[in-house]
């Protein structure tokens, strides 16, 4: 049986991925979207019990009680603590509640039942003894394992990435932010579905019914091949809707580089804060949860620096370690917000027992995006809970940094100068007088440009201004 102490450990709150602070501020404004999210919180008392185990599962997942299970291969059992801790805010946020944990040491995941024979006895124990109704597996199963692990413990069984495409399609909003979850969804199912040969069967082959067709009778289509044909099907439409999708994202972008607005992503692992900040940087009231993957769908807004200058802000998608490879591949769109921008605001949440894991969680992904090269701001938030050796061991391995503390408002400052700093600056110098009549040109100026002196003469403005060379093309034209 699972050791009391592992378990308490496991389990504690304050250890979670999920922050101990309600993590608010005033600078969240009304949260409005957080009421219609905690209205669709799930139902207790929905059992996933298994009664047919031939079924095709997976159409819609439903946690209630779960049981974690998890091995570590390589490094520490603290760090395999760490993962588990992390699997059970995940699995909370998902709506469930986690009733226990095992945890096992291996130098390889078993072929059959991912946990080896006597530990998978030992977790249907741990599943009988607390009634939990879901068991869910720190990694990724393949079909075969996950069945005879489910044959063993007698109730559902999922893994780690079937978990958080649940999260993400309960978290999606936007129509294209759900046809990506769908998709990824549907790519995991795929090699998922399950069937037991003629028993399966839908249609007979051939000319059975009417007595012919000696040599080619058979089963024909089962049901698990039209499943997976039908599945095919939507894919396909699911991959050209979000093909139709791309344009509009791509003209925004190329509106706002046409018009010289640099652009800084806000990135990081899941729940470090990114939406805190983008709220206490603009006043956007973007929607703020102390939850993993609150925020899935890119939010732009635009912003000033001190100086004067345009630029926008992008809240992405969080990252989390073993993102599966599905969700990569779905979410294509905020990793190109990520390397479409100017500048990286690396978000990390401080106070979190492995701020560094996070770190190389983060970079890991990043480092897939094709020719990925964005100037990198690591944001160290949440510094009214951190101590103070953390911060100042995290800063020694990592460039360039602040401290910032999103609720507070603690080096808001100091990051909004840095923003300026390391902005690209317009690079054509002009010294124009502009005519009355052109106002709009002097108000881009302003925005997009870099005034250095500015004077009001009989025949217009007088502009002495870096700008980017489209506008400096129209001012020189004048």
């Amino acid at each position: 049986m699972v050791q009391d102490a592992l378990t308490a450990r496991i389990l504690a709150r304050g250890d979670a991925s999920v922050s101990a602070t309600t993590y608010t501020s005033d600078a969240d404004g009304e949260q409005l979207d957080l009421a219609d999210r905690r209205a669709l919180r799930r139902v207790a008392g929905l059992s996933t019990e298994l009664e047919d185990v031939t079924e095709v599962e997976y159409r819609r997942l439903r946690l209630e009680r779960v049981v974690l299970a998890g091995i570590y291969t390589t490094g520490n059992v603290e760090e395999a603590e760490m993962s588990l801790r992390e699997l059970a805010a995940l699995a909370e946020t998902a709506g469930s509640t986690v009733l226990d944990g095992l945890m096992q040491r291996r130098a390889h995941p078993d072929p059959a039942t991912f946990l080896g024979k006597g530990k998978a006895a030992e977790l249907a124990e741990i599943v009988a003894a607390t009634g939990a109704d879901t068991v869910i597996a720190d990694g990724e199963l393949a079909p075969g394992q996950r069945r005879a692990l489910e044959d063993v413990v007698k109730v559902k069984v999922i893994d780690r990435t079937a978990l958080i495409l649940d999260i993400f399609a309960q978290h999606a909003k936007s129509r294209e932010g759900k046809a990506q979850v769908e998709l990824a969804q549907l790519e995991y199912l795929l090699p998922r579905l399950r069937g037991w040969g003629e028993s399966m069967s839908r249609q007979a082959g051939g000319r059975v019914a009417g007595g012919a067709g000696i040599g080619s009778r058979g089963p024909g289509e089962t049901k698990i091949e039209l499943d997976r044909r039908r599945i095919r099907t939507r894919m396909s439409k699911l991959r050209r809707e979000i093909k139709e999708m791309a344009p509009s994202r791509e003209a925004m972008r190329a509106d706002r580089a046409r018009h010289a607005i640099p652009s800084v992503a806000i990135a990081g692992y899941t729940n470090a804060g990114k939406s805190s900040l983008l709220n206490r940087l603009t006043g956007a009231g973007v929607l703020v949860e102390n939850a993993l993957f609150a925020t899935l769908d890119p939010t732009v807004r635009r912003a000033q620096t001190p100086d004067g200058r345009d630029f926008t802000f992008a809240d992405t998608v969080g990252f989390v370690r073993h993102l599966p490879t599905e969700l990569v591949e779905a979410f294509r769109s905020t990793l190109e917000e990520v390397a479409g921008a100017d500048l990286l605001l690396h978000v990390v949440d401080a106070s979190h027992p492995d701020p560094e894991g996070q770190i190389r969680a983060v970079r890991a992904v990043l480092s897939d995006i094709d020719g990925f090269d964005v100037p990198e701001i690591v944001v160290l938030n949440k510094a009214d809970v951190a101590g103070p050796e953390t911060l100042a061991r995290i800063r020694s391995q990592v460039g360039t940094s602040v401290v910032v503390s999103a609720r507070t408002g603690e080096g808001i400052e100091e990051l909004r100068e840095l923003i300026a700093d390391r902005l690209p600056r317009p690079s054509i110098e002009v010294d124009v007088v502009v005519p009355y009549t052109r106002g709009d040109l002097v108000s881009r100026v302003h925005s997009a440009g870099e005034i250095l002196a500015e004077e009001h003469q009989e025949g217009g403005t007088r502009l002495h201004a870096r700008v980017e060379p489209a506008l400096a093309a129209e001012l020189t034209a004048l």
